[in-house]
């Protein structure tokens, strides 16, 4: 089996346009109702995750500390949380179920650790800086219907968003995720079969791999997870890893400086499948594929892979929505 490298390469770059899904503007109070001209519906997740409303319909609440962050989020009803300032938290905070937690602008910002969504459902992660998190900055476990969208994601001492433990129905969009070693894990451990199998399925669209060193992500069990459209520049160790019956279409990705752009197993884990299809390559090599993946069972557009940077680089991350 091929064991992880140990380089790390980190770049920074700058993103500069806009990707429209949701427009937040003017201010809401603490525990004010929405307003129209406030809250504008997101067109929403493609992929696995379609469908995932978060707090739509419910209160719109403005926090500005980390106390009434921890009040916001784990309250029994829908509401769309909004981020306006830096919220240090000292660990791993649970969401509640439809939840939408968005940043005001670009001045939404979680440190000191990160966000855990456990054991609920239709739960929204959008427009927030992470940084320097003690665990992970999002961990999904036991959950559906998750849309982890248009984040700035570094620093985190495990990983990135680590999704496990039977979840399923998710899309991961349009973040970018920089100065960060073990990036997005999708399955926790070879031995979690009877849990697992059946789940896992996973959209991982338009993301931006900015120096990220591996697992990118990182597969086990789910079948079919869909990589599309994501730009990998300058990845360290390796993109893509199907292990552990695991079947992955890597579709219309954009991959330049990554020496390892996808492979089948990984360190002691067993190989999955993967397909890979109508990718684009520069000063990188096409990757290892094999095995049977499911057919994708969503109607999708894909980007023209040539294009995918400069659509990427413009639109992800923070303030892009």
């Amino acid at each position: 089996m091929r064991r992880t490298s140990a380089r790390f390469t980190i770049t920074a770059a700058a993103a500069t346009a806009l990707a429209a899904t949701l427009a937040l503007t003017g201010a809401t109070g603490a525990g004010a109702a929405p307003d129209q001209q406030d809250v504008v519906a997101a067109a929403g997740p493609i992929g696995f995750g379609a469908g995932t409303t978060g707090g739509a319909g419910g209160a719109t609440v403005t926090v500005t500390n980390a106390s009434q962050f921890i009040a916001a989020v784990q309250r029994t009803d829908a509401v769309i949380v909004r981020v306006n300032g830096t919220i240090s938290l000292s660990s791993m905070t649970k969401v509640a179920s439809n939840k939408t937690v968005v940043g005001v602008g670009t001045a939404g910002r979680i440190t000191g650790s990160g966000l855990n969504i456990s054991e609920v459902s239709n739960v929204i992660i959008q427009n927030l800086t992470f940084t320097g998190s003690n665990d992970d900055a999002i961990n999904v476990q036991y959950s559906s219907k998750v849309w982890i969208d248009h984040n700035d994601i570094s620093g985190a001492y495990d990983g990135g968003v680590d999704i496990k433990r039977a979840s399923t129905n998710i899309t991961v969009s349009w973040n970018r995720c920089h100065d960060q070693d073990k990036n997005m894990l999708l399955g926790h451990s070879d031995s979690n079969s009877s849990e697992d199998t059946g789940k896992l399925k996973v959209t991982y669209d338009h993301n931006w791999f900015d120096g990220t060193n591996q697992r990118n992500p990182r597969v086990r069990f789910g079948n079919p997870v869909h990589v599309l459209n994501n730009y990998f520049g300058n990845v360290g160790s390796y993109g893509v890893a199907a292990t552990e019956n695991a079947g992955v279409l890597v579709e219309g990705n954009y991959f330049e400086n990554t020496d390892d752009t996808y492979h089948l197993g990984e360190g002691s884990s067993d190989p999955g499948s993967l397909a890979a299809k109508n990718n684009h390559f520069v000063n990188s090599p096409a990757g290892q594929t094999g095995g049977s993946v499911a057919a994708i069972p969503y109607s999708y557009t894909a980007d023209t892979a040539s294009g995918v940077k400069s659509i990427v680089t413009a639109g992800a991350g923070v303030g892009k929505i």
